[in-house]
């Protein structure tokens, strides 16, 4: 997908930023001896609360896995993954589960709406599974900040990918988490939908002061975010601050053809 070219809107940078989620040392490996896979290489990194992240890399580099691994949906070989202050690389499954639950949003490609819900109830599931109530001022907030108030009552069936996805924005936007992992979650829209989709992440950095990293590799929907990470080979080989996508894509040709001569 090629997302339609806008003019992003950046926070600011200025000033000591608090970090939302941390790796230290990361190693995650798959099988063993001459069949094992190294996905990330120690890897060390900080994400800042507040700003929108992106995380990019050619296929099998590890973005994918990094992300999954931050949001503790995978576990690590060696090293520390922080959410905010708390270890999460030693808890139990219960734990985890709670913690993510809690404190953590996830949007993906596929929207993982349920049919038989309307939008509104897709946004407020996961506070309801929880046996929390929603924060009615905050709720019609991100409602308002997603263009939804006239669809609350519509089933996925009768909304566009793009609206779908809203929704799948909305029901991580709502909780209020500390921090929203998104793997490629304009994948499956068309150029419009995509531009509306990153346009309302970026507002919701703007102006909720929300955590967003996102998996992409479409240089023009990192160019809504504050800052890029490049992944080559389980390793951060590089970053971009306030990127641009002619200057993200750039990048990504001097990395291919870095690969094709190495």
């Amino acid at each position: 997908m090629t997302t339609a070219v806008t003019t992003p809107r950046h926070g600011g940078t200025g000033g000591r930023t608090a970090v939302a989620a941390r790796a230290r040392q990361v190693v995650k490996a798959y099988g063993s001896g001459d069949t094992r896979i190294l996905a990330l290489d120690h890897v060390d990194v900080d994400i800042a609360r507040g700003r929108f992240t992106a995380i990019m890399g050619p296929s099998g580099s590890g973005k994918s896995t990094l992300m999954h691994c931050l949001a503790g949906l995978d576990t690590v070989s060696s090293g520390e993954i922080h959410l905010a202050e708390a270890e999460i690389t030693g808890l139990k499954d219960k734990q985890l589960t709670r913690l993510r639950r809690d404190r953590v949003g996830f949007i993906f490609q596929a929207f993982n709406l349920l049919p038989t819900l309307n939008a509104l109830e897709n946004i407020t599931l996961p506070m309801d599974i929880a046996g929390r109530k929603a924060d009615i001022a905050w709720l019609q907030q991100v409602v308002d900040t997603v263009g939804l108030a006239d669809r609350l009552g519509h089933r996925p069936t009768q909304l566009s990918g793009g609206q779908q996805q809203r929704v799948a924005v909305a029901r991580a936007l709502a909780a209020r988490p500390e921090i929203i992992f998104g793997d490629e979650p304009t994948g499956n829209l068309d150029s419009r939908a995509g531009a509306e989709i990153l346009g309302f992440l970026r507002r919701s950095v703007d102006d909720l002061g929300q955590t967003i990293v996102m998996v992409t590799h479409d240089p023009v929907a990192a160019s809504y975010a504050d800052r890029v990470l490049y992944l080559a080979d389980g390793r951060i080989v590089d970053e971009m601050e306030r990127p641009t996508a002619d200057a993200v894509l750039d990048r990504m040709k001097d990395f291919d053809a870095r690969g094709r001569t190495s």
